[in-house]
Formats: C-alpha cells, structure tokens, sequence
C-alpha cells in the first residue's frame, strides 16, 4: 500500500465539510476558497474544487452570485443554502464523533507504546 494514497483518500473526505464550513462564514470567490484550503495544509488544484463546487451546487447545497469586477470579468460567489446549512451540521456532528472514536484509538495506541518503551 502506498501511504500517499491513502492521506490523499483522507483529505479528500473531508473536503466537502471544510469548504461547506468556509462559505457558511459568508459568500466566497472560488480562489479565495482555494487559497484558505492551502493555507490549512488541504493542498487542493482547481480540478478538484470546481468539480467539487458544482457537485455541492447540484445538489442544491450551495447556490452562487455573479458579482462585476473592475478587474476582468465577473466573479462567481458562492453561498450556502438552508439544506446546506443542515447539511454541514450534520457532517460537523459526524466529523466530532470520528474526531473522538479516532484520537481514543490512536491514545490507546500511544500508551502503549509508551508502556512498551519502558
């Protein structure tokens, strides 16, 4: 098996939650989004977010706006909708609960290696 495959697999689950979570803080410009992403160590390329963003929209989870730049063309923004809101807080509840079933495992695992280094 190939341990980059599998952390890759990892973040990739999780995504959706995170991006969710982004633009429920309020409506977002897609690189913007990317660059946070980046920026939490979620190494993400556009041919993973926009395909991502349109999934999340037709599936009537976010929906987006066309704003005017001064600066070239407009810019699509995206916000959540109220099923995505529901949505995110029923994902948010899970990722609690495998942040908890996961770190116990993990804690286990940890004292005993402790208790077998000694």
């Amino acid at each position: 098996m190939n341990v980059s495959n599998t952390q890759v697999q990892m973040r990739k689950g999780i995504l959706e939650c995170c991006i969710l979570h982004i633009i429920s803080r309020g409506e977002v410009y897609a690189s913007d989004l990317m660059e946070e992403l980046k920026g939490a160590n979620l190494i993400i390329v556009e041919g993973t977010l926009y395909p991502l963003l349109n999934r999340l929209k037709n599936a009537g989870l976010v929906t987006y706006r066309w704003v005017e730049s001064d600066a070239g063309p407009p810019r699509k923004y995206y916000i959540i909708t109220d099923a995505g809101e529901g949505f995110l807080a029923a994902l948010a509840d899970t990722w609690e609960k495998l942040h908890v079933s996961v770190n116990s495992i993990l804690a286990i695992h940890a004292s005993k290696s402790q208790t077998s280094d000694k």
